[in-house]
């Protein structure tokens, strides 16, 4: 099969992670176990009963062989199989009682830690999802936490039992018979060197198992996303050779790696037991014949070997639980550290009722990983209840400002105020809930045209929803749907055109009344019919509030209040349109060039 190496964003923000294992990392996800310790106690109980009823077992045998059989002892005979068979039903019952146990505390646990994770993700900035793709982090919510549950249903305790089992094992075999003891325990240091390579080579063949699985989500959420321009530009073939060929052969290689790895272990420990049992059978059956122990030792030794590579094999693949455990311990935790650039401080108020004057005070801004300044030195009051129109080229810095008047970043010089209030100062929540955002490509949720417009206001009734909808000339369109009001746009308002999405997420904003709105290049993808309607209604949207317009089309323009002609992330030019045009500058020089449309005949 060929080799396959992944594209570089996979092999160093994934594989990057292929390390030893880390007990810091262990101690962390044990923490999440912490409010569940009185059943991992009394399961860890449970788990000593259930094991030392395993490991008498042999040792009952033995005396219903020796005591019984050969003694002629109908009565020891039949003491020690009632007694066998108890220990048997404790095992059972305290086995079912501690699985039951654990997997509710383990599907507890991942479902704390997945709460958990949503919340963050609710939290971080802008920024973290522009530079993290949403198969990754789907990838790290769904199937790396899917990881851990296998961890702490099985591996917690398990690892435990394992060994509380062995020691149980090797002083009972020690009991019996010391010679036959040593002899069997010839096997470890073969056993350790065996271990320590499967170690080496199942750390790095598990890693890069999650590492292809997060580059497949990746691969399949941006095909999704992007399934209209792929049915567009007729890519469906080229896509599936990418993905079968690529992505997902990736995938299988990593799988098959790591089960070759498995594969080659597990027989190591099934011959090194066989020449442990052999070797037993060949001295102690000797030693049976010369009567120097009884055959019911025999017996019993041979049964404790068995057991004795049982913990061993079991111990094995619970390393590779641990293996996948810690890559994906890693990235879910490395999620959860993932810093939130933009937070409130801890002395931040809520913010009052907002007139919505907003100024900015020598505002600089640049990205954490980029020095070039995106911004420089804005100084500009915008008085409250005026609109302002945004113009200039793409990559001018129009989003980039708009986006901290919504606190989605901070400046990195100068303040951005609002009715005086540094918007560093107040709590996050009490400012966007007096603000409302129209985007250029509107996102609806999956629910109903009413679900989708209350989620601007959730206490409004139907009847305040239905204004809304009137008020930006939305209505007429909605009653026309299957189910008026209550029909299903389905996830991202697929069932919709880009006219009807757009109506409905200008009367959502209107629903919120918010004293300070933005309207980033909301007009910029209807048809002019559509686009007529928006106009009518953005009188009454507009009225009273704060409003910042990103537009192209000189429709949008010519009624703001302000105009700011952002050029190379400064305000190089502000005023009224026909101002604007009278001084020939970037404006008038951008109008000619078409940048900004001309109004259109009628």
């Amino acid at each position: 099969m060929t080799t396959i190496t992944p594209p570089a964003y996979v092999t160093e923000s994934e594989e990057a992670y292929d390390k030893a294992l880390d007990p810091q990392v262990i101690r962390r996800l044990v923490a999440f176990i912490a409010p569940y310790q009185l059943p991992l106690y009394f399961s860890a109980f449970l788990m000593l009963v259930a094991t030392a009823s395993s490991v008498v077992g042999p040792y009952l045998i033995k005396i219903a062989i020796d005591d019984g059989l050969v003694a002629g002892n109908v009565g020891a005979l039949q003491t020690a199989v009632l007694w066998y068979l108890a220990a048997a039903v404790v095992r059972w019952g305290f086995i079912y009682w501690r699985v039951k146990i654990m997997a509710h505390v383990g599907q507890s646990v991942i479902y704390d830690l997945r709460t958990r994770l949503f919340a963050h993700l609710q939290r971080l900035s802008l920024g973290f999802y522009s530079r993290y793709s949403v198969g990754r982090v789907i990838t790290r919510v769904i199937n790396d936490v899917e990881t851990l549950r296998e961890f702490v249903i099985w591996a917690v305790l398990a690892v435990a039992r394992d060994l509380f089992a062995l020691v149980g094992i090797i002083v009972a075999m020690l009991a019996l018979n010391v010679k036959l003891s040593l002899i069997t325990f010839i096997t470890l240091p073969l056993m350790a060197i065996a271990t320590a390579l499967y170690r080496r080579w199942a750390r790095v063949a598990y890693r890069r198992v999650r590492a292809a699985i997060s580059w497949v989500n990746s691969v399949l959420a941006e095909n999704i996303n992007g399934i209209r321009v792929v049915q567009a530009f007729s890519r469906q073939a080229h896509n599936y050779t990418f993905f079968s060929q690529t992505t997902n052969r990736y995938h299988l290689q990593t799988l098959l790696r790591a089960a070759k790895v498995a594969a080659a272990f597990m027989p190591v420990v099934d011959v090194l037991g066989a020449f442990a049992t052999a070797a037993v059978i060949w001295i102690g059956g000797s030693a049976v014949l010369g009567e120097s122990i009884s055959a019911g030792v025999l017996v019993a030794f041979v049964l404790y070997i068995d057991r004795y590579f049982e913990p061993i094999r079991d111990l094995s693949r619970r390393y590779d639980t641990l293996q996948s455990t810690m890559a994906g311990g890693e990235r879910v935790l490395a999620l959860l550290d993932m810093p939130i650039e933009v937070t409130d401080a801890p002395t931040a108020q809520a913010l009052p009722p907002l007139r919505g004057e907003v100024r900015f005070e020598n505002v600089s801004f640049h990205y954490s990983d980029d020095p070039a300044l995106v911004l420089r030195q804005i100084n500009v009051t915008i008085p409250a209840g005026s609109t302002v129109a945004l113009v200039g080229e793409t990559g001018a810095g129009k989003t980039t400002l708009i986006k901290l008047v919504s606190r989605f970043m901070d400046p990195t010089e100068g303040q951005v105020l609002v009715d005086g209030f540094d918007l560093r100062t107040i709590t996050q929540a009490s400012l966007r809930s007096q603000m409302g955002v129209v985007l250029q490509d509107p996102f609806l949720f999956n629910g109903t045209v009413q679900e989708n417009i209350q989620f601007g206001r959730l206490t409004a009734t139907e009847e305040e929803v239905q204004a809304a909808a009137r008020a930006v000339g939305a209505h007429e369109f909605i009653t026309q749907l299957k189910n008026g009001y209550n029909t299903s746009v389905e996830e991202g308002g697929v069932l919709l055109s880009v006219g009807q999405r757009q109506l409905i997420s200008f009367a959502r904003a209107l629903l919120a009344d918010p004293r300070i709105l933005i309207l980033d290049e909301a007009t910029s993808s209807v048809d002019t019919q559509t686009e007529q309607v928006i106009q009518r209604a953005l009188a009454t949207l507009l009225q009273g509030r704060t409003s910042f317009v990103i537009a192209h089309r000189l429709s949008t323009i010519t009624n703001a209040d302000l105009i700011l002609v952002i050029d190379g992330g400064q305000v190089m030019e502000a005023g009224k349109h026909a101002q604007l045009l009278a001084q020939g500058g970037l404006y008038a020089r951008l109008h000619r060039a078409g940048f900004v449309e001309q109004p259109e005949e009628k």
